[in-house]
């Protein structure tokens, strides 16, 4: 009998009395793992009643025991990432290691939320008018809710519902539903780190169990990552039902690669940040932009990315693994179809192959395209898949013009050995995320993670002050500077915070 996913409402795991349910597949074999329910509107309700009710009395609970259901709950994620690990891999494809950078990275997001004790002091001001005096407190807004994808379920949802419930606030969790394993059992671990009763819920289905969340009057916040369609529908609609909302959208991230760089450095960071994990995710170096003279690297990079092999993740071999779905392979074969008609030179395609021992597998081989223009499909969409599209621009001018009249404004890396041009690129780039030498700019929980233009929509502030918003950006810089030249490619790290 085919496993059936439970939801988790009151602190209770239960079967959903659903008639709909939604097959997990191995992507890298169709095998069915289990089933997944669509809660029905009664189960949604009682869902939300559960994380009104306990929100009652979590909110009452001291700071500093919230840190320390947090700390213990840190303590069992880092016993069970291995077997966390083995769970994506087996429902995600992902290969091991990649699996477990994807627990690891929600890991640092929970040692982060065991330190809310100090993030959510105020702030009190004395003779702010004679004989007046003036304090702010840091407040849980109620009920939240996240809504996670599938190319990271564990580190994603773990970006929401610990910090959310370190604050104060109770949270009600609908993980994608094409892998929901993974959450599952991380669920199961925050109820053993002595999470209380109905402080955490865990619902399934698609859109019309979001729109229950996105309309019911008692979810006051809502987390989301996907796809800029879903995001810009799930911010208008929050919005609309005056929710806050935070919605991380789509990205076309760009790699700037300036002459002066260290080309062997250059050319190991566009492999991994390109194809690396099957391209499925929203930080991937998916455009290389090359300056003057670095497009005669072209050939070499086309060598290095040849060399990766996908495969099932039990194979050591393997450099990446399966799209999720036949239905993501089929875009992605699409896009690299209309890239050759529009004109784009692909010097490698990956459309024909196949892992071998695993024909059902969802297998998109590294594909890399050459003199790409921004009219091409290839450039303006998210593949999403293992495919690098590059360009070349004349000096590093047009490089940023290029950069920031793209709509997304997600990520963005420069390679270089000269600070000028790195701060200048940090400085002008229109971007949430920058690297300097850095292929994937992903910054630390204790940073801000800040999509710009169409890559993000809605309130920073989502889950703890209930305070005015501030309409300003934050952008993240993550910079490797390099001593003497780019011959020193372990020069020192530095993160630097703009606002």
């Amino acid at each position: 009998m085919t496993k059936k996913v439970p939801l988790y409402i009151n602190g209770e795991w239960v079967e959903s009395k659903t008639d709909q349910w939604i097959p997990v597949l191995n992507p890298a074999t169709q095998e069915v793992l289990a089933e997944v329910p669509c809660a029905t509107m009664d189960e949604m309700h009682a869902a939300i009643d559960s994380a009104k009710e306990a929100f009652k009395t979590w909110k009452e609970v001291s700071v500093s025991e919230r840190a320390r259901v947090m700390m213990r709950y840190a303590a069992l994620l880092k016993t069970h990432q291995e077997e966390l690990a083995g769970i994506i891999c087996e429902e995600l494809g992902k290969t091991h290691e990649d699996a477990m950078g994807d627990v690891w990275r929600g890991i640092e997001v929970v040692e982060h939320a065991a330190n809310i004790p100090s993030m959510m002091m105020g702030e009190t001001v004395e003779n702010v008018a004679r004989g007046i005096d003036t304090y702010s407190y840091t407040q849980p807004l109620g009920v939240c809710a996240g809504i996670t994808p599938f190319n990271f379920p564990a580190m994603i949802p773990l970006w929401m519902y610990p910090m959310a419930v370190a604050c104060g606030n109770t949270f009600i969790l609908k993980p994608s539903e094409q892998d929901p394993l993974t959450p599952t059992r991380m669920v199961e671990l925050f109820e053993e780190a002595g999470a209380p009763k109905g402080v955490l819920q865990v619902v399934h289905g698609t859109k019309e169990q979001v729109d229950v969340l996105l309309t019911h009057p008692d979810v006051k916040a809502i987390s989301f990552v996907g796809s800029v369609p879903v995001g810009q529908y799930i911010y208008k609609t929050g919005t609309d039902n005056l929710k806050r909302v935070q919605a991380f959208a789509g990205a076309k991230n760009h790699l700037v690669v300036m002459p002066d760089a260290n080309k062997q450095q250059v050319i190991n960071n566009i492999v991994g940040s390109s194809v690396g994990a099957a391209g499925q995710r929203c930080m991937a170096a998916s455009v290389a932009v090359f300056v003057g003279e670095s497009k005669a690297w072209l050939p070499e990079i086309r060598d290095a990315i040849a060399k990766v092999s996908p495969g099932h993740y039990s194979k050591e071999s393997s450099g990446y693994g399966p799209q999720i779905n036949p239905q993501a392979k089929a875009r992605i074969l699409g896009l690299i179809e209309q890239g050759k008609k529009e004109g784009a030179d692909c010097v490698l395609d990956g459309s024909e192959f196949m892992a071998e021992g695993y024909p059902k597998g969802n297998w998109v081989g590294p594909t890399m395209f050459t003199d790409v223009t921004v009219d091409m499909e290839i450039y303006k969409q998210e593949i999403f898949g293992p495919v690098l599209v590059t360009t070349n621009v004349d000096t590093l001018e047009d490089a940023i013009e290029l950069v920031n009249n793209n709509p997304y404004g997600n990520g963005v890396s420069l390679f270089t050995a000269s600070g000028f041009a790195g701060r200048k690129f940090q400085h002008e780039i229109e971007c949430g995320q920058v690297g300097i030498n850095i292929p994937i700019p992903v910054p630390l929980p204790f940073f801000s993670f800040t999509g710009w233009k169409g890559s993000f929509y809605g309130d920073t502030h989502a889950y703890g002050k209930q305070a005015v918003r501030f309409y300003t950006e934050t952008k993240t810089i993550t910079a490797r500077w390099f001593e003497d030249n780019a011959d020193h490619a372990q020069g020192p790290n530095m993160s630097i915070n703009l606002k």
